[in-house]
Order: structure tokens, then sequence, then C-alpha cells
């Protein structure tokens, strides 16, 4: 199979400039204690170690979900999320095949999503879900092979995505039917909202249609336009009337990637308006949701109309933003949030899927294989070539064989109280997980940071145009 990222390095050139440090208030020291990588830790091992749990991982879906959807590790059985088939998995995992030297797995995945995918079937998909994890990694798949089935492909699902944005403010609905085209779920959330313009932006790109990151862009700027008088979005919106149903901001699910696309989206268009949000937003979020709580930095929950604190919740998907923070610019503030992220994985060895933070303890204890903390990790290990990063790493995938593996693949844990496994390898874990994990012990010049933008779902998009 012909590789277009040489040596595994993103070569494209990226005109617009870094981002610089935040110009909010400075942030403190951390505080908490922090593993040691120790003398002599060997990174090649490690990362031929992930490498082959990587392979291991991926072995088990094509023996027991050849085909389908997700695998059910335990009960050897395939998922599927619909009535057919997506190949979620195979398109998820293909970047990440590619990238970490399967080349064979690689070859597979590849010919199974070009000889079986199709988008022509009456079943109402999720839009974000669906943009992330499989528009996403096939337009990864054909940056990185130069497959033009891949592409096809792409432009295919992308056009039956697009009727999601006929909404009378444009912001787009939560489903759609891939062979009618119908719509529905008004009731929706900046995060499903603003996490489509690295997608459909690529697309408009490679394909020559204006009409993606058209749609993409007037979506998030409409959400944009409707922020609280102290910047920040709520949890929940109307997409039909603009009106929000949730006041309610944080940085956590429903959110998240709201704030992480509009930097990327500068990031890999050079778009200055993005820029702008972007500026706008990092700025309330630091001003109305960071707290100093329990020794550490915390980003809670407010009222995005007064600012007043409404909870001090704190859980494994608001782990994303130190690795945007890095990206942007402050990594300052960006150790110190991996620092307090770090506290909470160590709270029972695995990180629980949510906090308080005000008392530390465990509010919700399952741990679905969630990549965030580790992608963060990664990002910070870059920046600062400190080994505590390392060490890091290295107790996440400790962890993860420890409690997480099985004879065939790995499993989301039903509670880090107990350990007992649940019965899903997510397609994120082989998508996102896997990935950020060997990229903390490969060389630097596995991907130029400088010139690749990541996806949510840590599919490499580069830029070409």
């Amino acid at each position: 199979m012909k590789l277009l990222f040489s040596g595994f390095v993103v070569l494209l050139a990226c005109s617009q400039p870094r981002p610089t440090a935040s110009t909010a208030a400075p942030v403190a020291p951390a505080q908490v204690r922090v593993p040691a990588a120790g003398p002599g830790m060997d990174r090649e091992a490690m990362a031929r170690r992930v490498r082959e749990e990587t392979r291991a991982a991926w072995n088990a879906y094509a023996k027991y979900a050849w085909g389908h959807d997700e695998l059910r590790p335990l009960s050897h059985a395939p998922r599927d999320w619909y009535r057919e088939s997506l190949l979620i998995t195979p398109v998820d995992a293909l970047d990440t095949l590619v990238m970490l030297g399967l080349t064979d797995e690689a070859v597979a995945a590849r010919a199974l999503i070009v000889e079986k995918l199709a988008f022509d079937k009456d079943i109402e998909v999720k839009n974000f879900e669906i943009v992330i994890r499989v528009l996403g990694g096939l337009l990864s798949g054909f940056q990185l092979t130069g497959d033009p089935h891949l592409l096809a492909l792409a432009d295919d699902l992308g056009t039956r995505l697009l009727p999601v944005f006929g909404s009378p403010t444009g912001m787009p609905y939560m489903f759609v039917n891939l062979k009618t085209g119908k719509v529905s779920g008004a009731k929706s959330n900046p995060a499903e909202i603003g996490t489509l313009i690295l997608e459909f932006g690529t697309l408009s790109k490679l394909t020559g249609k204006p009409v993606y990151f058209d749609k993409a862009k007037r979506a998030v700027t409409e959400l944009y336009a409707r922020r609280s008088k102290l910047g920040l979005v709520g949890e929940e919106i109307d997409v039909e009337t603009g009106q929000w149903l949730s006041p309610t901001s944080h940085i956590g699910g429903g959110i998240d990637s709201y704030y992480e696309y509009l930097l990327k989206g500068w990031l890999l268009f050079g778009d200055e308006d993005l820029a702008r949000m972007w500026r706008d937003g990092v700025a309330a979020i630091n001003e109305h949701l960071a707290q100093e709580a329990s020794g550490g930095l915390w980003y809670g929950e407010v009222d995005m109309t007064t600012g007043k604190v409404t909870a001090t919740a704190f859980g494994s998907l608001q782990a994303f933003l130190p690795a945007v923070f890095v990206l942007g610019g402050d990594v300052e503030r960006a150790r110190r949030l991996e620092d307090s992220c770090f506290r909470m994985w160590q709270l029972r060895g695995i990180e629980p899927e949510a906090i308080d933070y005000s008392t530390m303890t465990i509010t919700q204890d399952g741990y679905p294989l969630r990549p965030e903390i580790i992608e963060s990790a990664w990002y910070l290990r870059r920046a600062t070539q400190d080994p505590q990063y390392l060490a890091m790493g290295k107790a996440f995938f400790d962890a993860l064989v420890t409690h997480a593996r099985t004879p065939d693949g790995y499993t989301v844990l039903k509670s880090v109280e107990t350990m007992a496994q649940g019965d899903l390898m997510p397609s994120y874990f082989l998508a996102e997980s896997l990935k950020y994990l060997y990229f903390i012990f490969a060389p630097d010049t596995v991907v130029d940071l400088d010139h690749v933008v990541f996806n949510t779902e840590a599919h490499p998009l580069r830029r070409t145009w």
C-alpha cells in the first residue's frame, strides 16, 4: 500500500501563524504530585508494546466482528450501531493502522471499506458521530493512502448529510436519514453544532465544492452569535428557534469540541473569523469557568448569563482541554490542568468518568476507554520534553493492560471501584486511545504538528490546498 506520509511525517505547507499564549491572568505553578519517568525508560520498546497491543485489538475485531461496526470482546460478538453496518471500526482505525506501520492490517481494512461500505441505506444516523468518525476517517484515509475510492465515499456521505443544515437558523439537526434526507432532532448542543467544520471544510477543499465549508461555517457562526454577554454558550439549544434550552455552561460533553474546533479550524484553514471566535471563547472560559480548588486548577459549571457556579464537576471528557491549550500557546495552563486530570486518574489507578473536584470524590465510576487525558499528555510531552509525561503515558498503558485487556481485545470498565469489565471495544479506542499512546513514546518526527490538525476523533487532516 502506497503511503503519502513519508515516514509517517506529515508533509504539507501551512501559512497561518501559530497562536501565542492567552492574555488571560497567569496561573500559579502546579502543586500536585506527578510521576517521575525514572532513568532509562526505553521509549522505543514502549512504542513497540503499544503497537503490538494495537495489532492484537485489531485482530480481535477482525476475528469476531469483521464487517460490523464494533466488537464485544467478552461475548465474542459484533455490535452494529444501526440496522446495517457502516464499518465504523475499520474506518475509524484505518489511519491508526497506517501511522503505526501495521501495513497488512491497514491493507485489509482499506479493502473492506472499498468493497463493502455504502451509504444508500434507509437508516437514521447521528450527524455528529458519523462526521467525526466516518467522514473524518475517510478523509484521513484518503490523504494517507491516496485511494480515490475513499474520497468518493466521503463525498457521497457528505452529500447525504447536508440536509441537517436545513433548519431556519442554519444550525444542524441532530439526525438524518441517509437515504431519504429526512431530518430530526431540533434540540441540540454546541458540540454537535460546532464540531463539523474540520471535516466538512476538508471535504470542501478536496472536492472543490464550497457548499460543505459554507454550511459548516454558518452553523458555528450562528451558534457563536448566540453566546451570552459573558461570552459563554449553554449546553442545549433549539436549532429551529435559536433559543437556549439550558443555560448551563462548561467544557464537558455537549460543549467540549466546540471550543476545540474554533482553534483547529483557524489552524487548518487560516480562517480569521474562527480565530476571533476562539480568542473570545477561551478568554470567557478562563475568566468564568476556571476555579482553584483542592490544590489544583479545574473548569467547572456556571450559568452562562450570570457566571454563578452551578456545579464543581469535572470528568474524563474535560481532559481534552490541556491539549487545546498547548495548541493555543498556553502551555503553563495546560500543564496545571493536566496535573489535575492525572490526580483524577490516580484516585483509583484508572480514570473515572466524573468527579466532584471540591471533595475529590467520584460521581460516575465507569471508564469507557476515553482517550482525552492520553491525548493531552502527548501534546504536553511534545511541547515541553518533560519526562513526567512519558511516565504518565506508561501509567496509562499499564492500567489499560491490567484492567481493560481481555483475551480478545480491550473493553470498557463498568466501575473503576471494582474494575468490573463491560463488553464493548469502542471504535475510538483504536482511533484515538492507542494512537495517542503510541505517539507519546514514538519519535517526534511521527507527526509534524506545525502542519497537521487532528479532528476530535484523532483523524489527521492536512492542508494540501
